[in-house]
């Protein structure tokens, strides 16, 4: 029995392509959302929490350059209908993480007195990418409709994802700090998942109906019964965690990570969600993943780069986290 890598390779990919946004959303979403936080904290908060993130920001948006460059490389066909379509949110992304960007290194160079200006635009460029990320993703899930519903769409799972980051900050706060910032943060995180919970919700009840590929994927026998756990287990788990805020933070800082870990299974159950509701188009109702997909040739030889390259960005990111683990201390520029 030989292998089939016409199918198999395009699966591959899609499944890598997959993987690396899932660790972009969590990662880089927990330090979109502190940027998002930068709104509701203090300036010596904000001085903490720029510290919480600056060991890993940067590394965290290597997983979108990732997922993009595979997009591009492995997809080709995809990738240009996708961005053609997305091409203006797509730019007001780039806006937005350029302005964090300087936003970031300028607050810590300029004079004390402008230092606020450069945290409202931090604040204002988190804001911007974590809402144009959302928009994206409404209007790909409702293959890329760009009318009036689909605008409207998008307008939603917009603030659902910026609420998500939100609460990612916040969860990531009440790990990396102590204090009376810790416990803000416990706050903060319990409005953020009432927030969420509610944009989840609407979100899930409004796709089925503006999608009947969507609605024939979740809403038909046996599929129903098979994917109740997804939307179960994830409910459980917002419950549990918005119980446990009020008893965090625990003496000697016990179960501090719990909070960021359990929204990272969260997304992951509304990434596998998501994947089940594409599967198997690549962009929704236009082309399938084998239809996007490069020469076989191609595909190869990329796999073959790939199995060197994404490792070593699997090793400096849990390097990275190792050394720079513990609670952050005041953050200074070389």
């Amino acid at each position: 029995m030989t292998f089939d890598w016409p199918t198999a390779l395009p699966l591959i990919f899609a499944g890598l392509m997959g993987l690396a946004i899932l660790i972009y959303v969590i990662l880089d979403g927990f330090d979109l959302g502190i940027g998002i936080l930068f709104a509701v904290a203090e300036d010596a908060e904000q001085d903490t929490m720029i510290a919480a993130i600056g060991p890993f920001w940067d590394a965290n948006e290597t997983w979108l350059v990732l997922a993009v460059g595979l997009l591009l490389v492995a997809f080709p066909m995809a990738h240009g209908v996708i961005l053609t379509a997305l091409y203006i949110p797509a730019f007001v992304l780039l806006v937005g993480l350029i302005l964090r960007g300087v936003a970031f290194d300028f607050r810590a160079k300029v004079p004390a007195g402008r230092k606020h200006r450069w945290n409202r635009i931090f604040f204002l460029g988190s804001l911007i990418a974590s809402l144009a990320q959302g928009y994206m993703l409404g209007v790909y899930v409702l293959g890329l409709d760009v009318g009036l519903g689909g605008m409207a769409f998008g307008v939603l799972v917009a603030f659902c994802l910026a609420a998500a980051y939100a609460a990612m900050g916040a969860a990531w706060v009440i790990y990396k700090t102590e204090g009376e910032l810790q416990k803000k943060a416990v706050r903060w995180l319990r409005t953020a998942l009432v927030l969420t919970a509610l944009g989840m919700a609407a979100v899930s009840l409004a796709t089925p109906f503006a999608s009947p590929r969507i609605f024939d994927k979740w809403f038909v026998w046996p599929q129903m019964l098979y994917l109740s756990p997804l939307p179960i287990l994830s409910a459980l788990l917002f419950l549990w965690l918005w119980r446990q805020t009020f008893h965090l933070p625990k003496p000697d800082d016990r179960h501090a990570l719990t909070p960021f870990l359990t929204l990272a299974a969260i997304f992951a159950l509304g990434f596998a969600g998501l994947a089940w509701s594409f599967y198997p188009f690549v962009v929704p109702d236009k082309l399938t993943i084998w239809q996007a997909a490069s020469a076989t040739e191609s595909l190869a030889i990329i796999l073959a780069g790939t199995v060197v390259v994404l490792p070593i960005i699997i090793f400096y990111s849990f390097y990275a986290y190792r050394v720079f683990g513990g609670k952050a201390t005041d953050l200074t520029y070389d």
